[in-house]
């Protein structure tokens, strides 16, 4: 039986393994990442919102999540 491995990536600089393949949206869900209040990077192409859910991380991806932060 062949074993499954998980998707490595480098998220924010770091490298991390999902359990899976996933989308940016569920990536984001599973962080507890509002997809309303970030950018997203992949593989050094800015993301619109509405491609979070169908734009799927594959191995040795890059990703950027960077949050707005308000001030005045």
């Amino acid at each position: 039986m062949k074993r499954l491995i998980g998707v490595k990536i480098i998220l924010n600089g770091d490298s991390v393994e999902l359990a899976s393949p996933m989308t940016i949206g569920a990536l984001l869900a599973q962080l507890e990442i509002d997809g309303r209040r970030v950018a997203v990077e992949h593989n050094l192409t800015v993301l619109k919102r509405a491609t979070f859910d169908i734009t799927e991380i594959k191995d040795g991806d890059q990703i950027e999540i960077v949050n707005f932060v308000g001030g005045g």
